[in-house]
């Protein structure tokens, strides 16, 4: 299993992406490994501690700012070579995975904040939902990570075309040899077939011989 991380917080060079993704909770596949993972930009806590700092000096807005704060470190977003993975949760986790064959739409929204401040979100569709099926919240350069997704899709469509490619020509050579095969023993019965022929014209002839004898030489 590989986690190692190309620029793991920000493969597209945000000089504002958070610090390191904790992966611990992340299991994959022999072979697979992470392109990307960041947890939330950190400027999407703008607008909670715009309401929350005044409104701290009442109390109400102290829990505003700690459940921005901690679902701001315990989100987690991650594209590896084979799927899309979403972690959340404070006390539990709850963990969501999509492999890239049922992905069917990608989009990117972004708020009139977020278009200045450099997040937004990425909107993934699957085949049979009704809707959006996964989210990435608020992470850095949402129109990157849309072109990374849908890029890794195409090299996925394109390898499995290789694959059913390559699967075509070997079953043709397969298919090829079957005949050849199959020619060389149509072939290597045709002189036993003759021979028995031969065989038994000779017998014939034999037999014509036979009954053929003169009358003459009976009667001797």
């Amino acid at each position: 299993m590989d986690l190692e991380q190309k620029d793991p917080q920000s493969p597209v060079g945000d000089e504002d992406a958070t610090a390191d993704v904790d992966l611990s909770w992340l299991t994959v596949d022999d072979g697979e490994h992470v392109l990307w993972a960041s947890t939330p930009h950190k400027s999407s806590l703008v607008p909670a501690l715009v309401v929350g700092i005044p409104l701290s000096f009442v109390l109400i807005g102290i829990p505003i700012l700690l459940s921005a704060y901690l679902s701001y470190t315990n989100t987690n977003y991650v594209v590896t070579t084979r799927g899309l993975y979403r972690k959340r949760g404070i006390v539990s986790r709850d963990v969501k995975q999509i492999g890239f064959d049922k992905v069917q739409n990608i989009s990117y929204t972004q708020t009139a904040v977020g278009a200045q401040l450099g997040y937004g979100t990425v909107e993934i569709s699957t085949a049979g939902s009704s809707g959006v099926e996964l989210r990435f919240r608020n992470i850095p350069t949402p129109a990157d990570i849309q072109e990374l997704i849908s890029r890794e899709i195409e090299r996925r469509e394109d390898s499995r075309h290789e694959d059913d490619a390559a699967d075509e020509d070997v079953l043709d050579a397969i298919l090829a040899e079957l005949q050849a095969i199959r020619q060389t023993l149509a072939d290597s019965s045709h002189p036993a077939a003759a021979a028995n022929n031969a065989d038994v014209g000779s017998t014939d002839q034999a037999d014509t011989t036979d009954s053929s004898v003169s009358p003459e030489h009976t009667d001797q």
